[in-house]
């Protein structure tokens, strides 16, 4: 069991382990299409960060772990209509700023800094004239991920 996690109900853990994937389907899909090449790129972010080390990396270990069936299923499991998706998936984010206490501050950083280079990877993965500017102004409003705060400003 990851460290940082002794303490925190199942549904707890469920959320946080599901959040990159949450954060790839957020703005891979708010322009209303998932393409294959934002789910290629969050699959390739997946294994490479799942041999990361630091404070994360049991964290990533587990949470990358079958990342593209994990991120079929959980795909299937929302709405296929952005405009009834991304509500949902923006409530479920707004409720890591309260674990960010629970997990220590170090723990909290590191996830929220590679959940925003989740974002900003899969936002910058398709589209554009040979990947330049390809940050639709849908995926803008959420590439900052503002429904989670920083919790080095808390």
């Amino acid at each position: 069991m990851i460290p940082e996690f002794r303490g925190l109900e199942d549904a707890e853990v469920e959320l946080l382990l599901k959040a990159p994937i949450l954060v790839c389907i957020l703005i891979a899909g708010a322009d209303g299409t998932i393409d294959k090449k934002e789910v290629k790129e969050a699959i390739s972010l997946a294994g490479q960060l799942k041999n990361s080390s630091g404070v994360l990396s049991g964290y990533l270990r587990e949470s990358t772990e079958d990342f593209e069936d994990k991120l079929k299923i959980v795909v299937q499991a929302y709405p296929y209509m952005a405009d009834k998706r991304t509500p949902i998936i923006v409530e479920e984010l707004t409720r890591l700023n309260n674990l960010w206490p629970r997990l220590g501050i170090d723990f909290s950083i590191a996830l929220y800094t590679m959940l925003l280079k989740i974002a900003d990877k899969i936002a910058n993965s398709s589209g554009g004239l040979l990947g330049i500017r390809s940050v639709d102004e849908d995926e803008a409003k959420f590439i900052h991920l503002p429904m989670i705060a920083n919790p080095a400003k808390n």
